[in-house]
């Protein structure tokens, strides 16, 4: 049986569309580990492509084939993701070609005395995008850390507020040839060590007390945070462009302090967060 293609229409309202796909696609990966070689793990996926104003559709099920033909082949990494999203660009006969995969990246952290460790769930996004002979890719990993307020801790008599915040740093490399030395490890490592603790998921009784002392020893502000991760970010050769976020749940108030600083805007002063 002779089936129509009705996506090779013509359309006739001149109107190109910038983006079409599928979204909320969630497809099993296996992503790279800098100290375990590879995990696997579950992503969500948003795969779309640009269309010119004469065509009427694309073909949504060629996302699913190349997706799968994928995801049996290499772990998930900057060249891997760059193949795809150009075949997909290639298959679909369009102008530019965009990947969206975020997905739980899993590291075992120990705790500070015992020893005592578990694995924790990190949050990441890679985001792939193909448009003539060129690739460009970021990724992004959204790190929980402990903070203690430098405000409160001057002006109490005893105690400070704390809170559990997040960093998110968002990095592009500064050649395609040192893309695959970005490890998802060494942003994590980075973001730990620019709140006043880290966070584990296992703690026992010495812990606690070192990570709670460790923690009021250190304080900071989300200020402090994003200038302690972008002033060691724009000091890393593999790194051609980065975003960093701190977010803090506050303790006393009802609602969020945050800061941000782009890598273009280094030396200005970060957006100003809320404090009571």
């Amino acid at each position: 049986m002779n089936l129509e293609d009705v996506q090779q229409r013509q359309d006739h309202r001149r109107l190109p569309i910038d983006e079409v796909g599928i979204s909320g696609l969630r497809y099993p990966i296996t992503v790279w580990d800098r100290d375990e070689g590879q995990q696997s793990t579950i992503a969500e996926f948003s795969l779309s492509v640009d269309l010119e104003a004469s065509t009427k559709g694309a073909h949504l099920s060629r996302f699913v084939e190349d997706l799968r033909d994928y995801a049996a082949g290499s772990p998930l990494g900057p060249s891997s993701v760059a193949e795809l999203v150009v075949k997909i660009r290639e298959r679909q006969r369009a102008g530019r070609a965009r990947i969206e995969i975020t997905f739980p990246f899993f590291s075992h952290r120990p705790a500070p005395v015992t020893g005592a460790g578990a694995l924790m769930d990190y949050q990441c996004t890679l985001v792939a995008q193909s448009q003539g002979d060129e690739v460009t890719w970021r990724l992004a990993v959204r790190v929980p850390v402990t903070s203690v307020c430098p405000c409160s801790k001057a002006i109490s008599d005893y105690g400070a507020h704390n809170q559990r915040g997040h960093l998110t740093l968002t990095v592009k490399p500064a050649t395609a040839g040192q893309a695959a030395t970005v490890w998802i490890d060494d942003l994590i490592d980075l973001g730990e060590a620019c709140g006043s603790a880290p966070v584990r998921p296992l703690v026992k009784r010495p812990d606690e007390r070192h990570l709670t002392m460790a923690a009021f020893d250190n304080p900071v502000f989300v200020e402090d945070m994003v200038r302690n991760a972008a002033d060691a970010l724009r000091k890393d050769d593999r790194i051609g462009w980065f975003s960093v976020e701190a977010v803090n749940d506050e303790s006393i108030h009802n609602h969020e302090a945050y800061a941000r600083i782009y890598s273009t805007a280094v030396g200005a002063s970060a957006p100003k967060s809320g404090r009571g």
